[in-house]
């Protein structure tokens, strides 16, 4: 749904908020190669406070659960790589929650070259989990999910 391999997106209407934004990471090749290899072994996240389940690269298919701890809870967070893009000018992936998420829908992080600019695009779409306590929770989720997001735009530079 977030279409990581796609250049530009639309995203599907619904009921889902969809999302999307983009930052320069860096310039030229040395940090293309960086923030490539970076994005494939979950560093948007773990740079940004998550702990992933993961030691090698995202695979399309893959389970894995992220975890992270605030003001002393842990929220685990389980979810499936659902695409996989590695080209010469466009290197990232998407993965959907899976139940027991604190939200439902799609995440993809999307490191390209636009001329010697390296770019970060993040694409989300998100609705209310059908479960308590997170679908009460749902506003304050919102709120972190904005916080986390500028963590995510820093985590590659």
């Amino acid at each position: 749904m977030t279409e990581p391999a796609s250049l530009s997106w639309t995203p599907p209407d619904g009921s889902r908020r969809p999302f999307e934004i983009t930052a320069v990471v860096g310039y030229g090749d040395d940090a293309w190669k960086r923030a490539a290899e970076d994005v494939l072994r979950w560093k948007v996240k773990t740079r940004s406070g998550f702990r992933v389940d993961s030691t090698g690269p995202v695979v399309a298919g893959e389970r894995v659960t992220v975890t992270v701890t605030a003001l002393g809870v842990t929220v685990v967070e389980p979810v499936e790589v659902v695409a996989v893009v590695q080209n010469d000018a466009r290197v990232g992936f998407a993965y959907r929650t899976l139940p027991g998420h604190p939200v439902s829908g799609e995440e993809a992080f999307i490191v390209h070259r636009v001329g010697r600019e390296v770019r970060l695009t993040l694409r989300s779409l998100t609705r209310a989990a059908p479960q308590q306590p997170w679908r009460g929770l749902f506003p304050l989720l919102l709120l972190a999910q904005r916080i986390v997001r500028r963590r995510y735009l820093r985590a590659l530079r």
